[in-house]
């Protein structure tokens, strides 16, 4: 009778010694750090109000970048991600330039969190180009001054940067090819990466070329925030914006972004 006793015992024993040993599934965290067309827009992005009421259908793509982190894709960029989770931490917020994510400590809670082997996604440039808002206008040298920061400290913390040219807006259009908006703050981009031996993605050319094999009337309609009047509650009288995505155009450009993830070397 005591050898029914003593066995379940002996087992529960070996079974937490076991445990004890086992090293337990690491996660890694994959942080977004930019501008309005990466925010997430459903995570009390306005505290106390609802999303679906006050912003929906606005949709950054780092508010769906999570469904493509998954266990069962990140064999596909197992050189950038080796544990067998990830967290995506969108601190990505509207109207912010390289500048002012870092006067406002933005960068710095993102910093001090940082672990090793941590991914950073670098994505500005909308908010930097706008001469017309000094608020937020950054010169391409304090632009690039910025981005050479974000990396450095970056790597310094044993994370890895990823740096990305700004996302396409939906103008101009020439002969049924989206063309260029951002000049050279896309191209300080470029000479960053270059510079640091960085990792790039060109989500700009990217997002130009998906979006012109789309045409522009679907890419209007279905990718960006153009609608009528009366559809949702947010916006009673319409939308015609052609810089921020409803739901369909952030998750195609999420994907580009994953497909980018997936080219580095």
């Amino acid at each position: 009778m005591k050898i029914k006793f003593i066995m379940p015992i002996i087992c529960m024993t070996l079974g937490i010694m076991f445990m004890a040993f086992v090293k337990p599934k690491s996660r890694t965290t994959v942080y977004l750090i930019g501008d309005s067309t990466m925010a997430d827009y459903a995570n009390n992005y306005e505290e106390g109000k609802d999303y679906m009421k006050t912003r929906y259908p606005v949709t950054g793509w780092g508010q769906v970048f999570q469904q493509f982190l998954v266990k069962d894709s990140l064999s596909q960029i197992s050189k950038l991600i080796k544990t067998d989770s990830v967290f995506v931490d969108d601190r990505a917020r509207g109207g912010r330039s390289t500048r002012t994510f870092f006067q406002e400590g933005r960068w710095r809670a993102v910093y001090d969190n940082l672990k090793k082997d941590d991914l950073v996604l670098i994505q500005f440039g909308h908010n930097d180009a706008a001469e017309d808002k000094p608020e937020r206008y950054v010169n391409l040298e304090g632009y690039k001054e910025f981005l050479r920061l974000f990396i450095l400290q970056t790597r310094a913390k044993g994370a890895k940067p990823i740096i990305l040219t700004p996302v396409a807006r939906n103008f101009p259009w020439k002969n049924g090819e989206l063309q260029n908006i951002h000049g050279l703050y896309d191209q300080a981009v470029k000479d960053i990466a270059k510079e640091l031996d960085a990792p790039l993605i060109d989500l700009n050319q990217k997002s130009r070329q998906f979006f012109t094999k789309k045409g522009q009337p679907y890419v209007t309609e279905n990718y960006f925030m153009n609608f009528s009047a009366g559809l949702y509650e947010a916006y009673p009288n319409g939308q015609k914006d052609n810089t921020h995505f409803q739901t369909k155009g952030a998750v195609e450009v999420a994907r580009l972004v994953f497909e980018g993830m997936k080219e580095l070397k």
